[in-house]
């Protein structure tokens, strides 16, 4: 009864967008006007045959957000919202946009994945299955990275589900993504400011807040802004942890998490952010969306906790030549040590 009332609600909330949202091959879902919308299929957009009204729209939005308690105005002209099946939102509207409301809905179809289902799902092969299963179990401190849409968050859920089961996790995020099946869980999401302009609660404040629920580790679910220095901070004292990055590469991603931590104040120098790096990050997981519309684990880097000329060292350890997976100087470096 309560699966039937379930999804007569989100067919209420979705309305004419509802044939898409119940569709498992749909990715996302994105208007552009409300006579262009598009869905994305394995990788690919699409323009749909669908023509809304903007009271349509609107509408649309205002239902959805009644179950995020975020707002939507010209105050707050974005919105990053989660939907009432797991879905996420955004929103922007004019004067940020030209005329019509952008709207974005995000279903992460695969996040319920474990690191052994990537590998039927052609993400990975059996032997990097094993080695992250085995840096996971042994607490390395992880970055997943990647572009938009090449599968960060599928990634970093399948890495935390190897997570060992005695373990506390705490996870932090702008809006919830991750779903870790774990016994002992906790997730926290960002607040935005209320309309008197208070009551925010930014990502930094969550990672200082997780720190004092006696976590085993923490989850942060994407590291934009001057959280990369609690972030670093939190995994140099000993508390292992993953998150994700925007980068083109898992050298970029190392040299933009010794550029972020800057955001945070004028007294914060390269020359401390880069050691902090070295020691605090272990490994970097680069995933990308093939022109296929194929998700593939491009490369595993290891941070050799080595600087030179404030730059941190990094090593492959495996990289996708388009057929197979071969291993560097960082795979070799780990089988000499064990």
């Amino acid at each position: 009864m309560s699966s039937v009332s379930s999804d007569i609600d989100i067919s209420i909330t979705y309305g004419p967008l509802f044939p898409y949202v119940s569709d498992q091959s749909v990715e996302e879902i994105w208007i552009n006007t409300p006579e262009r919308i598009f869905v994305a299929r394995n990788g690919r957009s699409e323009l749909t045959n669908l023509l809304l009204t903007h009271g349509e729209v609107r509408n649309i939005v205002e239902r959805a957000l009644m179950w995020s308690g975020r707002r939507l105005d010209l105050s707050q002209p974005f919105v990053d919202a989660r939907l009432p099946d797991g879905s996420r939102l955004h929103v922007t509207i004019p004067e940020i946009t030209a005329e019509h409301w952008a709207v974005n809905i995000r279903k992460h179809l695969l996040r319920d994945l474990e690191l052994t289902d990537l590998i039927e799902r052609d993400v990975l092969t059996t032997e990097v299955c094993d080695f992250l299963q085995t840096e996971v179990s042994n607490g390395a401190n992880i970055l997943v990275s990647g572009a938009t849409q090449a599968g960060k968050t599928t990634m970093l859920n399948a890495l935390v589900s190897a997570i060992p089961t005695n373990e506390r996790v705490i996870t932090v995020e702008e809006v919830f993504e991750l779903r870790p099946s774990l016994p002992d869980v906790i997730a926290m999401q960002t607040r935005s400011v209320n309309i008197e302009g208070d009551g925010e609660i930014p990502l930094r404040r969550l990672i200082k807040e997780s720190l004092r629920m006696r976590p085993s580790r923490i989850i942060v679910g994407e590291v934009r802004e001057a959280e990369a220095l609690d972030l670093l901070i939190a995994l140099n004292s000993g508390l292992p942890g993953m998150g994700t990055i925007h980068a083109n590469s898992s050298r970029d991603a190392v040299l933009k998490l010794q550029t972020l931590p800057l955001l945070a104040g004028e007294n914060i120098s390269q020359k401390f952010i880069a050691p902090t790096v070295a020691s605090a990050i272990d490994l970097v997981v680069h995933v990308g969306l093939l022109r296929d519309g194929k998700r593939r684990l491009l490369e595993i880097s290891r941070v050799t906790g080595r600087v030179e000329n404030d730059r941190v060292e990094v090593e492959t350890v495996f990289k996708w030549n388009g057929e197979a997976y071969e291993k560097g100087f960082g795979f070799q470096d780990q089988h000499r040590v064990n």
